[in-house]
């Protein structure tokens, strides 16, 4: 075949998904062409997810899963791309992600940055390509992150929805991350999300000396009541499933929030510095 490119799988997993595709074609004795036809792309999307210049998407991975019969598999294209998009996070916060999702309740403290529940996409993407100017991660990462960030957001819009309560350190909302006009757009996310009917947000100043956390800190209730907690190092993120061990935490927010500004005096802060008011 001409220009036909050899194919590492162990070089990375995107490669290692279009090695497979590129197998299961030609075992059909299908040309790019054909599969192309057949998932309702163009055969240079094949090409290029095959020789994994291009990273393969949800519905692509469920089209090839119903074409070669993999679906609802260990298998699976769809959990092969799971892998793939998770591989851009931090460990162990997949696996927060999936109970955040199903909690009931979502307890959030924050410093430095907002947190991800709360973020508007620009904000979001200049936290990713800050990334990637370090090095910690690729390009097709840092949109990864971003697209997956989405997804995360869009699944707490659900019939039920869960109470979601929001402290944060004052630092989050002073530093400046992107430019004014992507800043000021996420301070009046902050405001909007403060003004639904299942959230709180409570912003703690800097001259508050007693603080319960000394680093972010989110607690869940899930719908049996059991409780989680999850934080973070810079290798990994841990998920404490021991109610009895998150009880301590718990209590510790709720201290944390009685000694807090209220959310209306909260709100306020945020709209003054949206002013240019110190």
């Amino acid at each position: 075949m001409v220009n036909r490119k050899e194919l590492n799988p162990e070089s990375s997993p995107r490669a290692a998904f279009g090695a497979r595709v590129r197998r299961l074609r030609e075992k059909r004795g299908w040309s790019q062409e054909v599969l192309a036809e057949h998932v309702g792309c163009s055969s240079q999307h094949i090409s290029a997810t095959e020789t994994a210049r291009k990273p393969p998407t949800l519905p692509f991975s469920r089209k090839l899963d119903i074409i070669f019969g993999t679906a609802n598999t260990g298998e699976s294209f769809e959990s092969e791309w799971r892998e793939i998009r998770h591989g851009s996070l931090l460990e162990g916060f997949p696996e927060y992600v999936g109970y955040e999702g199903r909690a009931v309740e979502i307890r959030i403290y924050n410093t430095g940055v907002i947190p991800g529940l709360l973020q508007t996409p620009e904000y979001a993407r200049v936290l990713a390509h800050s990334a990637v100017r370090r090095g910690a991660i690729t390009p097709e990462q840092a949109d990864e992150r971003v697209s997956f960030l989405a997804e995360r957001q869009s699944a707490l819009v659900r019939p039920r929805l869960p109470m979601i309560l929001v402290v944060l350190d004052e630092s989050c909302i002073r530093r400046s991350i992107g430019d004014d006009a992507a800043m000021d757009t996420q301070l009046a996310r902050l405001i909007e999300f403060a003004g639904r009917p299942n959230t709180m947000l409570q912003v703690v100043p800097f001259d508050m000396s007693h603080r319960p956390f000394d680093l972010p800190i989110t607690v869940l209730t899930m719908a049996d009541r059991s409780l989680m907690s999850y934080a973070e190092s810079a290798q990994r993120g841990h998920l404490e499933r021991e109610s009895t061990a998150v009880l301590p935490m718990l209590t510790a927010y709720h201290q944390l929030q009685a000694e807090s500004p209220s959310q209306a005096a909260s709100v306020a802060m945020i709209s003054q510095l949206r002013k240019g008011n110190p």
